[in-house]
């Protein structure tokens, strides 16, 4: 049973399978969070919520109660009654007052977990998962909140939403909402966030907490490029293997906020949520508010273990796609080929050589609608352009597939051109401030998606096209962050909802797509990387990781996402070299074997490229094939990280039953006189031998784990130089 209800102590218990978390009820009804860590033998108690010592509770001494307000441990901490930390909820009644003040009222446990209206969410089976609701009220308002606990016992997973319901008589606005809030004293603890900008997503910053607040956070209406709605806390001195680790991740694609505060005792609240800045939700009579789902993970054998635990609950507990595990084919994409200037002829050429090559789908990116051919128009005018596509697109699609290869094309749904039929005949729809010029970013305004017939003109539009062909694969992008927030839908009263509705409609056509297409291998995409989040996940399979394709920006791009997120997840294709972004030049199969830890695929002129790297295409075509599933399956390690001023990287991918491992190394930097380099494998069986695939060489796991294995400083004579890679293969005998 992971979750239970101790009564004479008034604490739930909720126990994963390397885990404990403990909630306390003091008389008064309030809901306190005791404990979370390193799983307990015996049941909890209750004296870490220090009720017994000054302050004491409201019962025991009223007159200092805001003291105690302002100190006690909330599980779900509210606004404007005396707890000046950061709030969770923040009400304003219909006489314009801020504040509300719960106490516990019910409970129920149950096998399972409720899908979450409009939102995605962690999904499990009765035997997978078991779920906690507390219900607290505000007996003033007759406003109601539940919280609700979903425990994955064997994923050490805890997953936390929040519904709140009106069930008085008063017109309420929430004007903040949170998922999760966790309360504890700081051990020296240290904030790991992801942070970046275009084409340098995810980088892995690490700081130790202070007092005060610090935060990573979105208004830009996706989860952005900049920050990521990712936070976890550690101990000091925390390793890859070693050290405490308190995660939290946001299943949300819009405006979040993820904080750690340190306060005057010493104590530190993370708090996860949809960013308070524009946001105000009406809650009428009788109305409810949903919000989104906050994962929470608890590691006592460092960062590494976290990985483990957020890949696999995502792979089994997030993603639905078919695709999962089935073999994905291998693409190639013409935006870097061709960007806007290419025809039928030209992809049909890009086809015929990829197929000589092995690559198994060609993908028509951005040019193919309207008269597009830059990107200052046509957004919304989703009809194919026959200048270009000269005899239509299901003759191009069926020629593509009489080649052997399956087809994928670009949409960009959400956004519309000042320059286009659609905003000719509906200026209205954009997203825009009355009296304003909206703002562009690309040449471009973003679509009203809390508008019905936005959302369906917009699903219809894609949903048209993919009936027209066999088509296999959608590139869906987004490529500005939204500003002026304005619609001329919504009422003046609720301006405040437009950037959660815009999630919400954008939700709502990609649950539909999957509905009506459920063999679409379907990938997201903003700009790159600016929405790479749990919530894109829900829908696709894989996410467009980062417009920089070049192979060394990569390392940092690729290793912050796959902090969180399994190697299958990451969208990343061999390009051209000089890198079209960085100008730099990689060997072409350092490209490939970086490739490898992500979805893998091209993005080239194929018919441009040398010969000797058209030939290289096949080998990297059986390299991926060989790989693919230990990819998607296996357990990722961090062995050694260039982002933390090494001059090499170098990762592990293990299969679930240690059978085999696949060791990835790139020497960034070349370094004169050095002898071997020793890289300390993990994961493997102690006892077992592995020997090392083209060679005679056979090692126990436990000599590789524990003595290493020796990397020569120059790869092989034909490796000299910067940016060299190489794949060690162990198999065990």
């Amino acid at each position: 049973m992971a979750i239970r209800y101790i009564e004479k102590k008034q604490i739930f218990q909720m126990d994963t399978k390397h885990s404990t978390y403990l909630i306390g009820l003091t008389t008064e009804g309030y809901v306190g969070h005791i404990y979370y860590g390193k799983r307990l033998k015996k049941e909890g108690n209750h004296y870490l919520l220090r009720t017994k010592e000054a302050p004491y509770t409201p019962s025991v001494y009223e007159r200092e109660k805001m003291v105690f307000m302002d100190f006690f441990p909330f599980e779900y901490p509210s606004g404007g009654v005396g707890d000046y930390r950061e709030s969770c909820l923040d009400v304003r009644g219909e006489k314009g007052n801020i504040g509300c003040e719960f106490f516990f009222q019910s409970y129920q446990i149950y096998k399972g977990k409720a899908a979450l209206s409009g939102l995605p969410a962690s999904f499990g089976t009765e035997k997978e998962v078991e779920t906690l609701e507390i219900t607290c009220e505000d007996p003033i308002l007759k406003l109601n909140v539940v919280l609700s606990y979903s425990v994955f016992e064997s994923c050490d997973i805890i997953t936390r939403s929040v519904r709140i319901e009106n069930r008085g008589t008063e017109h309420l606005k929430l004007e903040k909402v949170y998922s999760a809030c966790l309360d504890m004293d700081n051990r020296e603890f240290e904030m790991v966030t992801l942070t970046g900008s275009w084409a340098r997503e995810r980088y892995i910053q690490r700081n130790p907490i202070h007092f005060g607040k610090q935060l990573v956070s979105s208004t830009r209406g996706e989860s952005s490029h900049q920050e990521h709605p990712f936070l976890a806390l550690v101990t000091k001195n925390t390793t890859q293997e070693t050290g405490e680790v308190y995660a939290m991740n946001f299943v949300y694609s819009g405006n979040f906020i993820a904080q750690a505060e340190e306060n005057q005792f010493g104590q530190v609240r993370m708090v996860m949520g949809i960013h308070s800045n524009y946001f105000c939700w009406n809650l009428k009579q009788g109305e409810s508010f949903q919000a989104p789902e906050v994962v929470l993970t608890y590691s006592d054998q460092g960062l590494g273990q976290m990985t483990h635990q957020f890949h696999d609950f995502y792979r089994n507990h997030l993603i639905r796609s078919p695709y999962q595990f089935r073999k994905r084919p291998i693409l190639i994409n013409n935006w870097e080929a061709t960007y806007f200037d290419f025809n039928s002829e030209k992809l049909l050429e890009i086809a015929k050589e990829a197929k000589k090559a092995g690559i198994e789908m060609l993908v028509m990116d951005d040019g193919w609608f309207g008269k597009r051919n830059f990107d200052d128009n046509s957004l919304g005018d989703w009809t194919v352009n026959t200048k270009k596509i000269t005899s239509g697109l299901l003759d191009l699609v069926t020629k593509v597939k009489e080649l052997g290869m399956e087809f994928g094309i670009w949409f960009e749904p959400e956004m519309i051109s000042p320059d286009s039929e659609l905003y000719r005949t509906h200026p209205d729809w954009a997203i825009q401030i009355a009296g304003r010029r909206p703002t562009m970013c690309r040449a471009q305004y973003v679509l009203d998606l809390s508008r019905p017939e936005v959302v369906e003109y917009a699903y219809q539009c894609v949903a048209e096209i993919l009936r027209s062909a066999p088509i296999s694969y959608v590139k869906w992008d987004m490529n500005r962050q939204l500003c002026d927030i304005g619609s001329s839908y919504l009422d003046s009263e609720s301006q405040g909802e437009l950037m959660h509705r815009y999630v919400l409609g954008l939700y709502q056509m990609q649950e539909r797509l999957v509905t009506e297409f459920p063999n679409l291998l379907l990938e997201n995409c903003s700009g790159g990387g600016a929405r790479f989040d749990a919530g894109m996940l829900y829908y696709s399979p894989q996410i467009w990781c980062s417009d920089d394709t070049d192979a060394i920006e990569r390392l940092r791009i690729q290793e912050g996402t796959a902090l969180i997120y399994p190697l299958a997840t990451i969208g990343a294709h061999i390009s051209d070299c000089p890198n079209h972004i960085v100008g730099r030049n990689t060997p072409f199969e350092t490209r490939g074997h970086i490739a490898l830890a992500g979805t893998f695929g091209y993005e080239l002129d194929i018919t441009k490229i040398t010969e000797e790297e058209r030939k290289m295409i096949p080998k990297q075509v059986a390299m991926c094939h060989k790989y693919q599933s230990l990819m998607q399956r296996g357990d990722y390690y961090r062995l050694v990280s260039w982002n933390e001023k090494k001059p090499y990287d170098c990762w592990e991918v293990v299969a679930k039953d240690q059978s085999e491992v696949l060791v990835t190394f790139v020497q960034v930097l070349a370094q004169p006189n050095m002898h071997s380099r020793v890289i300390y494998l993990q994961g493997l069986e102690e006892c077992a031998e592995y020997q090392l695939e083209g060679t005679q060489e056979v090692y126990t796991g436990e000599e590789l784990m524990q003595c290493g294995y020796l990397i020569p400083s120059i790869l092989s004579s034909d490796k000299k130089g910067d940016y060299q890679s190489h794949l060690y293969h162990f198999l065990r005998k």
